[in-house]
């Protein structure tokens, strides 16, 4: 079942011009003028039920206006959007009960009032009865390990602390379709694993469809398979994490322990020094060319130990942005 239908959408905000000076004020005033900024063109992709998705850009490309024209805060320019088979700007009553949307840098709970208020303030807008409210924050609580905390006021909770009550809010009426913006922003390593094992535990037991944005990539590792990549408003790829890296890693990193220091030219002549650290040298290597550049290497210099990887994920990524183009 799609959970997500997303058909050539898109987002232009008009975007007033003014002239400097006195004169620009007033023709501003009495004149003025718009140049259209295109947030997101013509994106398209379809989200199965229980998939866990993640959405990667640079800042500015158009994530976050995307997630909110699919939980209907705005309404896009043009397009087509289906949520759980609802059309997410009429903000129905029944499709609000489905979706839930989470930004990492903004809070619905009271900061002065115990979490547990908020929560049950929640759960009366969603008009959940007492019984289900309680025996559904005690779930939640329970897979969050912050039991003991929702009754001491939100301001006193850690930030970690504080996050887990947020997505404990956020997730009270058990929606099927988690639009999640940075959550796990700021938060120490600690907080980030105790919320993405939160995350996958959720997704396992409801078959929560989950559409995840971060700039921790560790965060997409342990959590999707399928990404989608935007750049200036655009999707340049969408597929496999895997498919990803091999598109656009054409090279190995191979690090290599000398038995003694080697000076940079010297290693230069056989691959592209990506960094030296003493005796020890790590080099990227177009994969065409890897098993002959790798033999020549350990028949003319004199080597310790060797690995092969591939380069970080965060690395492949950023060669995306900086390219924008997805489509080698």
């Amino acid at each position: 079942m799609t959970s997500i239908i997303v058909d050539r959408l898109s987002k232009v905000y008009p975007v007033a011009i003014k002239e400097p000076g006195l004169k620009g004020t007033i023709d501003h005033f009495f004149h003025r003028k718009y140049r259209q900024i295109e947030a997101v063109k013509d994106v398209s992709f379809q989200i199965e039920a229980g998939e866990v998705v993640g959405f990667l850009g640079a800042n500015g490309a158009g994530k976050t206006t995307t997630l909110k024209m699919l939980s209907g805060l705005i309404h896009p320019s043009s397009g087509v959007v289906n949520i759980a088979g609802y059309i997410p700007f009429k903000r129905e009553t029944a499709f609000l009960k489905q979706i839930t949307l989470v930004m990492g840098q903004k809070q619905q709970l009271i900061w002065d009032l115990p979490a547990l208020d908020s929560l049950k303030m929640n759960a009366a807008v969603y008009g959940l009865r007492d019984r289900t409210a309680q025996l559904r924050i005690d779930e939640l609580a329970e897979m969050l390990s912050i039991q003991g905390k929702l009754t001491q006021p939100v301001r006193k909770l850690s930030l970690g602390e504080r996050m887990k009550a947020e997505l404990l809010a956020a997730l009270i009426h058990q929606p099927q379709v988690l639009f999640l913006d940075e959550p796990t922003l700021g938060l120490d390593v600690n907080a980030q694993v105790a919320v993405r094992q939160f995350l996958r535990e959720y997704n396992q037991r409801y078959k929560a469809t989950i559409l995840l944005t971060s700039h921790y990539m560790t965060d997409i590792t342990a959590l999707c398979d399928r990404v989608l990549v935007i750049h200036q408003g655009q999707l340049i790829y969408d597929g496999s994490l895997n498919g990803l890296v091999e598109r656009f890693s054409p090279c190995r990193e191979v690090k290599i322990e000398f038995a003694h220091v080697y000076q940079i030219d010297r290693l230069e002549q056989y691959a592209q020094v990506k960094e030296v650290e003493g005796a020890s040298a790590s080099f990227l290597v177009p994969q065409e060319i890897l098993t002959k550049t790798v033999s020549q290497m350990l028949g003319e210099l004199e080597v310790v130990d060797l690995s092969i990887t591939d380069p970080p994920i965060d690395d492949v990524i950023g060669q995306i942005f900086q390219s924008g183009n997805a489509e080698n």
